[in-house]
């Protein structure tokens, strides 16, 4: 996996290999500037002394995970000429990444917080005036839950631009026509958005069933559109009465409904009868959050290019490449070919940087006792990344994790073996300050015999310039 490179002055420059990487720091020509994603600053070199290529970020945007490309775009020579013309049309992975949002973690505690206002109102607790008739939402308003998709997935472009000498950026501009998946028949006046509902409705279902029959749970083989309630028996074509069964499953049922087919099941029928009337959430999250994306996008300067779901999956099948988001992302836009694409991907969650609020609250919304007024305690805040020697007593060993602080001076570190508890802030070295994300490697999209020894992922690389090692998962 590639390595992020800056020059003397914190420019980017092309991303390099992890052994020139290391090469560079044994011979002290290069620093650690970040541990993840790892990236080295030059101690000798300059932009202008270096030959830059072009990088094109690409988008995968979901409610809940976003998925992040880095591709080099390779220039082909015409053999006739002999001159180079650039080719967009053929991405070599650079870097992958999946970002994890916590909009539902948003909504759950602005509702918890209306409702705590709510019942301190009408208890006559404390009084506050109304405010529900003095605001005003300008023109493109959108929920801080979505809103935190839009601006997660910009920050995270803005970083690999500081990173990277980016040059164009591509986006998967999903739509879900939620009034046609509910009723393809509408017309007229009722109609009110959207207009894909063949190949884009295939793709919902095969999120909303997890890719495998909703009958006998068979994975990896061809699946088809099923309606639970046969249409001959008055069963409608809306999302909610389709489901995907393999071909053994949908000869059997045939045109028996699935109750009849199921009578001896009566806990996989339940379960496909809850599934099948699962709201419309994603859908209506990336429908809202599109434009607002692309709008984010374009105010970068850089040249924004568009594709819709239905290519992504018509470049991933071709070209023979697993469902995952990042290469999801990878396959967003013209694509023609893809080299290089069985790397590591970074696993980044949205944690957050803390909160305003000071104290713990009981289920009625009172008080609970108090936080510490401070943010950082002993040179360290919640949400570091640090590495604990600790040399006495029942926890001695090496922990790397996230850290929780306390005004005590004992910390709790999260490490991805457990929670450790009462670390001194003496046996604590900070790695890496908190950036409101967590970081985790996964090695899921290899594959046998591609991926080769060159391949390890990028924290093996900070493991080598860290006394001792570190974990892979921060």
């Amino acid at each position: 996996m590639a390595v992020f490179v800056l020059d003397k002055r914190k420019r980017p420059l092309m991303p390099c290999s992890e052994k020139r990487a290391r090469l560079l720091l044994e011979r002290g020509r290069a620093r650690v500037h970040r541990l993840v994603p790892f990236t080295i600053r030059l101690v000798d070199r300059t932009v202008e002394e270096s030959v830059l290529q072009p990088m094109r970020i690409k988008l995968d945007p979901g409610s809940k995970t976003t998925g992040v490309a880095l591709v080099r775009e390779s220039e082909e020579v015409d053999g006739e000429t002999g001159e180079v013309r650039e080719v967009r049309k053929a991405a070599h992975v650079v870097f992958l990444a999946e970002l994890s949002h916590r909009g539902q973690a948003i909504r759950e505690a602005l509702t918890a917080r209306r409702a705590f206002r709510r019942r301190r109102r009408s208890a006559n607790l404390r009084y506050r005036a109304c405010r529900f008739a003095n605001r005003r939402k300008p023109k493109g308003w959108l929920a801080p839950s979505l809103r935190h998709r839009v601006e997660t997935t910009l920050s995270w472009v803005n970083r690999l631009c500081r990173w990277v000498p980016v040059t164009a950026i591509s986006q998967e501009l999903a739509r879900f026509d939620t009034q046609a998946m509910q009723n393809p028949e509408i017309s007229g006046v009722d109609y009110q958005r959207g207009s894909l509902f063949g190949y884009e409705v295939r793709e919902y279902l095969l999120e909303k069933w997890k890719r495998k029959c909703a009958y006998c749970d068979a994975q990896d083989v061809p699946l088809e559109i099923d309606h639970i309630h046969p249409r001959s028996k008055g069963g409608s074509h809306r999302v909610s009465n389709l489901a995907l069964a393999c071909r053994t499953c949908n000869q059997k049922k045939g045109n028996r409904d699935v109750a009849a087919f199921l009578a001896r099941d009566p806990q996989r029928l339940a379960r496909i009868e809850a599934q099948a009337q699962a709201p419309l959430g994603d859908a209506s999250a990336v429908n809202s959050t599109r434009w607002a994306l692309y709008a984010a996008l374009k105010g970068t300067g850089l040249p924004v290019e568009v594709g819709t779901g239905g290519r992504t999956k018509f470049n991933r099948v071709r070209f023979g490449i697993p469902k995952t988001h990042a290469l999801d992302a990878v396959c967003v836009g013209h694509v023609e070919a893809v080299y290089g694409w069985s790397v590591p991907t970074l696993g980044i969650q949205c944690t957050g940087r803390g909160s305003h609020q000071r104290t713990r609250l009981t289920k009625y919304g009172f008080p609970r006792g108090y936080l510490t007024r401070r943010k950082r305690h002993f040179g360290f805040q919640t949400g570091d990344v640090v590495r604990a020697v600790v040399t006495t007593g029942r926890k001695m060993g090496t922990y790397v994790g996230r850290v929780a602080i306390r005004a005590s001076g004992r910390f709790n570190l999260q490490t991805r073996n457990g929670l450790v508890q009462g670390i001194h802030h003496r046996f604590c070295t900070l790695i890496q300050r908190a950036d409101g994300y967590g970081y985790a490697w996964n090695r899921t999209a290899f594959v046998k015999g591609e991926a080769g020894t060159g391949a390890a992922c990028a924290a093996a690389l900070s493991l080598s310039v860290l006394k001792g090692g570190v974990s892979r998962a921060i």
